[in-house]
């Protein structure tokens, strides 16, 4: 399957790539698909439906606010993230809606349903459910249905379609790619023969789709919303929406470390890789524009570390950050092929364990490592997230998302320090960490895996 770094990194919007901008894709391709069939005028009323977790924990991450404005024609990278409550409760006063912001439809309450406990109807084929799974259906006047489709948000805002009875639930893209690798072993072997980097094989394989100066502007603007998202959140203060009441803590740990000025603190800069983590789930949190890096749970760890990489980092530059972008990438899609970067099918490990692993691996790269230095970093990375679950409390990416980031930031910091220590030669492979990780999964209970029925969730009490 050919994953691009733009398929991995997109702009989109807070809380929860699952189950936001999943969500909001999902509902967009519906009416889209309307569309084309011809459908769109002659629909009279929608329906969604959410399983599984989606339905479990969907109010908290905005999934219903996500589904209004998918049908209104809205995509997560475009959307206005300031004016998203408004929208959603006119929608709710009027009773209506507008299909692509274009043809009038009544809407009332149970035409939008998160079904708490439902893990849905097996799909077609009489594949299992999905963990994340949404079944939208089109009715017209007379209230004969026009179309159904059912749709699995698989992480990091992927949206699969598992609507075909017998065919796979992806739509894969097949597209030929110059070193084609499901596995780290295959993405080591393409840089033996070649004598490349890891950043560089991702660069031939994405020329596929674009130019260099396309790639390179793409993954420029990556940075920069990285970047101001990472500003904003070091300008708001306030409270956290949603019953927690939790404190933005950003803003002023920002000020109180512009007030120190220069410190004798060796660990400094630990300080404010805290700070860029903070600052970015402190936006996804609140509903902000984000990079889904793989996804919006761990939003802020990839930023952190390529934040640490270009303030703290001697000789780092903008080719740098590119470099940097593109080899976690790579270890991005040798997750997303032999793994998973869902909390709701693995847990916490594969989301914030996974981004962990990228930006280990990335900075080891970009501070010079060999492949085998990535790779091992990268390993080490995703080693000691193993059996991390998914349990935020209240259905809130807030607590223990938020600073989890941050301790994650900082793991990946250290796991490129260990690697780049060593010669590249380590017991335990990324892809054996992978296995260990998707295997562990598997065996985890229902609700350790984002339904925020154990763990924290169940032990905190929600405001």
């Amino acid at each position: 399957m050919a994953i691009s770094v733009f398929d991995l990194f997109s702009i989109g919007i807070g809380p929860s790539s699952s189950h936001t901008v999943g969500p909001m894709r999902a509902a967009r391709m519906f009416v889209d698909d309307l569309a084309a069939a011809g459908t769109l005028t002659a629909t009279a009323r929608v329906t969604a439906h959410l399983y599984g977790s989606l339905g479990a924990t969907g109010h908290g991450h905005g999934s219903d606010k996500a589904v209004l404005l998918g049908l209104e024609g809205e995509t997560p990278e475009d959307v206005d993230t300031d004016n998203v409550d408004q929208r959603v409760a006119a929608i709710r006063e009027q009773r209506s809606l507008r299909l692509l912001g274009e043809y009038p439809i009544r809407f009332a309450d149970n035409d939008l349903v998160l079904h708490r406990r439902a893990k849905g109807d097996p799909l077609p084929g009489g594949r299992p459910a999905h963990p994340n799974t949404m079944r939208f259906a089109a009715f017209d006047v007379t209230g004969a249905e026009l179309a159904a489709r059912t749709y699995c948000s698989i992480g990091g805002g992927f949206v699969l379609d598992a609507s075909v009875p017998d065919g796979p639930i992806a739509v894969r893209d097949e597209t030929p790619l110059e070193f084609p690798f499901r596995t780290a072993a295959d993405l080591l072997a393409h840089c033996d023969v070649t004598g490349l980097p890891i950043n560089e094989i991702m660069r031939r394989n994405e020329r596929t789709w674009r130019t260099d100066a396309e790639i390179d502007n793409g993954l420029d603007e990556i940075w920069r919303v990285m970047r101001d998202c990472v500003a904003r959140g070091c300008l708001r203060g306030g409270v956290l929406p949603g019953g927690l009441k939790v404190p933005r803590r950003a803003k002023a740990w920002h000020d109180k470390l512009v007030a120190e000025g220069v410190s004798d603190d060796p660990l400094t800069a630990m300080d404010w890789v805290n700070l860029f983590a903070l600052a970015v789930n402190e936006e996804n949190a609140s509903g902000g524009r984000i990079v889904t890096a793989p996804t919006n749970g761990a939003a802020g760890i990839i930023p952190a570390v390529l934040h640490y990489y270009v303030r703290f980092v001697p000789g780092a530059d903008q080719d740098g950050v590119r470099r940097f972008l593109l080899t976690a990438a790579a270890i991005g899609v040798i997750l997303k092929e032999t793994g998973s970067i869902s909390g709701a099918e693995v847990g916490c490990q594969g989301e914030v364990g996974s981004a962990c692993a990228m930006a280990a691996g990335a900075l080891a790269e970009v501070r010079g490592g060999s492949p085998a230095h990535v790779e091992n970093a990268a390993e080490i990375g995703l080693e000691h997230h193993l059996g991390l679950t998914c349990d935020p409390v209240g259905g809130l990416v807030q607590i223990p998302c938020i600073e989890r980031n941050a301790i994650a930031a900082t793991k990946a910091i250290n796991a490129a320090r260990m690697a780049l220590r060593g010669d590249g030669a380590h017991v335990v492979s990324l892809d054996k960490a992978i296995k260990t990780m998707r295997d562990t999964g598997a065996d985890m209970k229902t609700k350790y895996k984002e339904t925020s029925r154990g763990g924290l969730a169940l032990n905190v009490i929600e405001c």
